[in-house]
């Protein structure tokens, strides 16, 4: 069979997923998989509902919006992928001042004007002590956009997700500051969502069982093997650069756990959203995760 997978982004964080496909793991169960990144303004819910992905990496946080319109047919989300956020802040090298996340105040950051990673970093920073409104922000756009604003001389800090800071690293013109991930609790930062038609399918169960071997890969294996084997993916990216990222997610315990989404993790993404004031209501955790054949 062949299996249509999408991603709401493309990033070293989504390694479980990416490795499923570049290593043995799909293949041993049978499956072939095709990859792509959700183009803008297409959703998750189009995307499955018109047959262009059985799966799609996400987020608990994108039905909350969809449900206080009352939007009908939502996916179900049905494994983790992170219960880290995967954000780092990298900051203008050199840079002489050690970072404390007050050092944030005053300085301008390209943040990333996602609504979860927005929501997210003004988490943890109101964790760490941080006036927010004394951050000058800046919304440049893509990731590439924000990257290429960052390399023409703008912000002292940007805000991205690896290998690209890693990247801005490797080529002397940042160094990492602070794992945003590091700096608050753990929550359901990413997940994966189908149609509940495709979960109650045996090919429902077996991606499951080819993801838990990926994902358990991923946390144990060497960084520098994960990081050649999922290369293909990331073509213009240096090895040393990936290799560093997928290093940093290891340790940061990004894929830690099981592939279950726990209630602990649902509900301290409810409070992050709460924070920034992006939701109504709570949402019920059995509202939006339920596991496969449920």
């Amino acid at each position: 069979m062949e299996l249509k997978i999408l991603v709401s982004r493309h990033s070293a964080f989504y390694s479980p997923l990416i490795a499923a496909i570049a290593g043995p793991f799909l293949r041993d169960e049978g499956f072939t998989a095709t990859y792509g990144v959700l183009a803008p303004g297409q959703t998750s819910r189009d995307a499955l509902h018109r047959g262009e992905a059985h799966i799609i990496q996400s987020a608990v946080s994108s039905n909350w919006g969809p449900m206080e319109k009352g939007i009908d047919g939502l996916p179900v989300h049905f494994a983790q992928i992170n219960m880290r956020d995967g954000f780092f802040l990298a900051a203008r090298a050199p840079h002489g001042t050690p970072f404390t996340w007050k050092t944030l105040e005053g300085q301008t950051l390209l943040a990333d004007h996602g609504g979860q990673p927005l929501a997210m970093l003004r988490y943890a920073a109101h964790a760490n002590g941080v006036d927010w409104s004394r951050i000058h922000r800046i919304d440049a756009g893509s990731p590439e956009e924000m990257v290429n604003a960052f390399r023409h001389g703008q912000g002292d800090f940007i805000h991205l997700q690896g290998p690209a800071p890693h990247q801005l690293a490797l080529e002397g013109i940042a160094s990492i500051a602070v794992s945003v991930g590091a700096s608050m609790l753990p929550v359901a930062f990413s997940s994966l969502v189908a149609l509940p038609e495709f979960l109650s399918s045996p090919e429902a169960r077996q991606f499951l069982r080819a993801y838990r071997r990926a994902r358990t890969w991923v946390r144990e294996a060497d960084a520098g093997v994960i990081a050649e084997t999922e290369a293909p993916f990331f073509p213009h990216t240096p090895h040393q650069a990936l290799c560093d990222a997928i290093a940093d997610y290891q340790q940061l315990g990004c894929w830690d756990g099981e592939t279950e989404i726990p209630p602990y993790l649902y509900e301290q993404s409810l409070n992050v959203f709460e924070h920034s004031r992006l939701i109504n209501r709570r949402h019920g955790y059995r509202a939006v995760v339920r596991g496969i054949g449920e």
